[in-house]
């Protein structure tokens, strides 16, 4: 519950609480916290500084819903509720598969790297149980040519497709041969993270350029910002062909913190938002692909200041691009508002994709859509107290954005 969750870390450590103490390992094996039984006080002397946050909401519902846990959690109860938990996670009940049925979750999707050989998921099928647990295909790795870590994933990337990776239209076949890998694995979906949505169409010389330069160690920054715009085109170029629904998350500095990258190491909770643009930037694809019924674009920003400025109406026109719900700092109480408010009117309720949560912590999952659920049914009974809509659009709206738009989007209804 405390130690991967950088929702948690995040929130402490801005009030002084080391990554150390809460258990978080070093780079360099250097000492931490290792007794869970203090972390976890540590955790609840500090309980106060996530009120009216929605993190504070999700764990005050995964103790008392997920936990039966009715006691406040402070300094003074910290322990027994420690037990509490303990006692229950050691119970069947509480396993994984067991709380996956419980939840009533219907399709559960991970998010995989491009390199993965998908493991966990082949075992889950091996063992007969019927829980619909799908990939996601997540290249990034494999398209930032100026990340420390390419070259080896590039030569994970020719191991685990067979096919060596020396040129840039072998590196583009390896890539579609590992998103049909993942489809025979029931994948529908992949995921793109970048800093900007700057897609750009290279001709096959100057990306065979790069990457010759990349593969060499020579590649520049602005190489690696070209290619990676490339890239999203080509990746719209492959979801036309195979059908994989297209995620891109925008706007977030990755590793933000040198000293928690460099102590820590990525993703500790140290990622930061930045200003984002659409309009001009998605302009490329959009011009090639906006109009192919067998795309959906599915876009993610941290920047909310775009939702009425560039997304709703690009998304109000273009049949390929879809909004996806708050994200990250927003996927709050209030950023589900301010999301609505700023969405609805210009692109409509059919141009988003309800809600998915994007969550490490198993347990969460129910209290996030709890919550998301709630902030629609009172944006929705809103409108039809003012009149704007009746009750049978009420009751299908509701419906919609709690369970119908993210399967059809996701294409999980066929």
């Amino acid at each position: 519950l405390i130690i991967p969750d950088h929702y948690v870390s995040r929130m402490l450590v801005s009030q002084g609480v080391p990554l150390e103490a809460l258990g978080v390992p070093r780079v360099d094996s250097g000492p931490v916290e290792q007794d869970h039984r203090r972390i976890w006080q540590l955790f609840a002397d500090h309980f106060h500084l996530f009120r009216a946050t929605p993190t504070g909401v999700w764990l005050t519902h995964e103790l008392q819903e997920v936990f039966g846990i009715r006691e406040k959690l402070t300094s003074a109860t910290a322990q027994p509720i420690y037990d509490q938990i303990a006692e229950r996670l050691a119970s069947p009940a509480y396993r994984p598969r067991a709380l996956f049925e419980r939840f009533n979750i219907e399709v559960l999707c991970t998010t995989d790297a491009a390199t993965d050989r998908l493991e966990a998921h082949q075992a889950i099928r091996a063992s007969g149980w019927q829980a619909d647990i799908r990939p996601t295909f997540r290249p990034d790795r494999a398209i930032d040519i100026c990340a420390p870590v390419w070259p080896a994933e590039i030569d994970a990337l020719s191991d685990v497709s067979g096919i060596a990776v020396h040129s840039y239209a072998a590196f583009i076949h390896a890539l579609e041969a590992r998103r049909a890998f993942f489809k025979t694995m029931g994948a529908t979906a992949s995921d793109h993270a970048a800093q900007t949505a700057d897609t750009a169409e290279l001709s096959a010389a100057e990306a065979e350029a790069i990457f010759q330069r990349a593969l060499r160690g020579a590649a520049t920054p602005e190489d690696g910002r070209r290619f990676g715009a490339h890239m999203l085109m080509e990746s719209a170029r492959m979801a036309c062909e195979d059908g994989f629904v297209m995620q891109l998350h925008v706007g977030s500095v990755r590793n933000y913190s040198t000293l928690v990258m460099e102590r820590f190491g990525p993703d500790k909770g140290a990622d930061m938002p930045q200003r984002s643009e659409f309009t001009h930037a998605l302009r490329p694809l959009l011009n090639k692909f906006g109009y192919d019924p067998r795309l959906t674009l599915i876009v993610f920003t941290l920047d909310e200041t775009t939702y009425s400025r560039e997304l709703a109406p690009l998304a109000g026109h273009y049949p390929a691009l879809k909004l996806g719900p708050p994200w990250w700092f927003h996927d709050s109480i209030e950023g589900l508002r301010r999301y609505r408010r700023n969405v609805i009117e210009t692109a409509g309720l059919y141009n988003t994709v309800g809600f998915n949560d994007d969550t490490r912590a198993f347990p969460s999952i129910p209290a996030r859509h709890d919550l998301a659920r709630r902030v629609d049914a009172d944006w929705i009974a809103g409108l039809a107290i003012r009149g704007i809509i009746d009750m049978d659009d009420a009751h299908e709206m509701i419906l919609d954005t709690a369970y119908r738009l993210a399967k059809r989007a996701y294409k999980l209804d066929r």
